[in-house]
């Protein structure tokens, strides 16, 4: 393998793009809009709509990079320009979703601290990836095989066993061009990332890369000269990085949400009372119930949709402090951001990489995890990766749910519009409709209640009008809002017949009131 030149090469993001040929594999980086190379994907997917060039490339990526509409990995969906992508998260990526059901290219799923790690383990020239994370769901070989489509014809995960026990093996891969982003670069292509919300896995995209004998491509913000950077502040060395692109202000947002928000990195210090409260909801109503199960000093996941209520009731209840909230791609404390600047946080305490992120959150550092809930069945299984008609991919919710010891799924009892009204700590249901999503049978296992009982992990179920519990015989009812009908209301808008603790409780009224729950005392 040819060793690489002390010092980067400075080119323009259309000079860049060159340099990727027919049948290359590329790695991304970014978490949603966090960290993404924007222009180099831009420049990427003009080249291919004015030369027909580059074609069939694998696209490899471990988080959902796009804005649902047209940024991130939306450049990239073009037929004939990529011919196989390997995503941790679809979701966020609805042109390349389209390109994958028309089956007009090999589409897999696995799980995002899976494809993290994969990248780790290939810099160090590791033959394979062992995990025991997705066993049971649609990523085992005995169920999908982490197959999206019908394309998808290599098993790229085997069933392996190690000392009696089972786990799975992932495929490597060999990585020809890395596209990543930093802030600051200097002229030997060391680059800092001190306006960057997240590191995720750059380094390890880098180290990959660089080992495999491919070309590492760097977009930043600002280039000095050698010399200029504090050592401690470089997060990809220049000896891993072969050309730098200095990107144009438009296309080198901190995130798809902001432009730069100095909370973000520390920079100012914002006020959890600053957060503005959630009026009341259905949403708020999930966030208040599950604020109940939090311990002080728990080190907490917050996924993303119905679990951000948690952190804003928190706030609201003036609580937050008492616990230490992460996210997946490497935050740690502060107060996640959501929408389309999620991964980032609020005054976080530290920001560390991806891959180690997810060793400890695979290794059972979590106390406990909220995450979303498309569908539930009778086992116990939850659903969030595919669903009406698209794939919305497991991004890190198989690794936090199948580590985590108590996990809090929540979602609402059903997919269409709720509209209630609460009065003296009582809901009454005025709009009581949509799709079912307590089903006979999930279209897809994120999370395996069966393997959740083996590991012997406290689930619970909560929505915003009832709450369930996993037990060893399947999903059990605990709790029912005040003022709710039980037949009408909970077990009429099911497949199943739940079982019905011989204990059940209301839920907490305060849960239904406007004012503040007063949980702090």
């Amino acid at each position: 393998m040819e060793v690489k030149q002390s010092s980067a090469k400075m080119i323009t993001a259309l000079q860049a793009v060159e340099k990727i040929k027919d049948n290359d594999t590329i790695i991304t980086g970014g978490f949603v809009g966090t960290g993404v190379a924007e222009e180099l994907m831009i420049a990427l997917e003009k080249r291919f709509l004015e030369q027909n060039q580059p074609r069939d490339l694998t696209l490899v990526y471990a988080a959902g990079q796009g804005d649902s509409k047209d940024r991130g990995g939306n450049h990239l969906a073009h037929e004939g320009l990529i011919k196989r992508v390997i995503g941790g998260h679809w979701g966020l990526v609805p042109k390349l979703q389209k390109l994958a059901f028309e089956e007009k290219l090999e589409a897999y799923n696995l799980p995002q601290g899976v494809i993290a790690h994969m990248l780790r383990d290939i810099a160090g020239k590791k033959p394979a990836t062992l995990s025991t994370v997705g066993l049971d769901t649609f990523v085992d070989p005995r169920v999908e095989g982490g197959k999206v489509n019908k394309k998808a014809k290599e098993d790229i995960v085997e069933l392996f066993e190690i000392d009696g026990k089972e786990c799975l093996r992932f495929k490597q891969f060999k990585p020809s061009v890395a596209l990543i982003r930093g802030t600051t670069a200097d002229t030997r292509g060391n680059i800092t990332f001190e306006k960057e919300a997240l590191k995720i896995e750059a380094m390890a995209i880098a180290a990959a890369t660089t080992n495999s004998g491919g070309v590492v491509i760097a977009q930043v913000e600002n280039v000095v000269d050698a010399g200029e950077l504090r050592p401690h502040s470089v997060v990809v060395p220049g000896v891993m990085v072969d050309y730098i692109v200095k990107a144009s202000v438009e296309n080198h947002q901190q995130t798809f949400g902001s432009e730069f928000d100095p909370a973000f990195v520390g920079e100012v210090a914002c006020e959890h009372h600053d957060l503005d409260p959630l009026p009341m909801s259905v949403k708020k109503i999930m966030g208040r119930r599950a604020c109940f199960e939090l311990q002080n000093g728990d080190i907490v996941n917050l996924g993303i949709g119905a679990p951000e209520a948690v952190a804003m009731v928190a706030a609201e209840e003036g609580v937050i402090d008492n616990f230490t909230l992460t996210a997946e791609p490497g935050v740690i404390g502060g107060v996640p951001a959501g929408g389309l600047d999620f991964g980032a946080s609020y005054n976080p305490e530290a920001i560390i990489d991806q891959p180690y992120q997810f060793d400890f959150y695979d290794g059972g550092g979590l106390c406990i995890a909220y995450l979303g809930m498309a569908q539930l069945d009778m086992e116990g299984n939850v659903n969030v990766s595919k669903f009406s008609g698209r794939v919305a991919g497991a991004g890190g919710f198989i690794n936090i749910s199948q580590n985590t010891h108590k996990v809090v799924f929540m979602g609402a009892m059903l997919s269409g519009k709720i509209e209630f009204t609460s009065c003296y700590g009582e809901m009454k249901l005025e709009k009581n409709s949509g799709g079912r999503k307590f089903v006979d049978k999930v279209e897809q296992i994120t999370f395996s209640g069966k393997r959740a009982i083996e590991n012997g992990q406290d689930i619970l179920y909560v929505t915003e009008r009832c709450v369930f519990r996993l037990v060893k015989e399947g999903v059990e009812l605990i709790e029912i809002a005040p003022g709710v009908d039980l037949h009408q209301d909970i077990l009429e808008q099911m497949d199943f017949k739940p079982l019905i603790s011989p204990d059940l409780k209301l839920m907490d009224p305060r849960i239904f009131a406007e004012e503040k729950m007063g949980i702090k005392n």
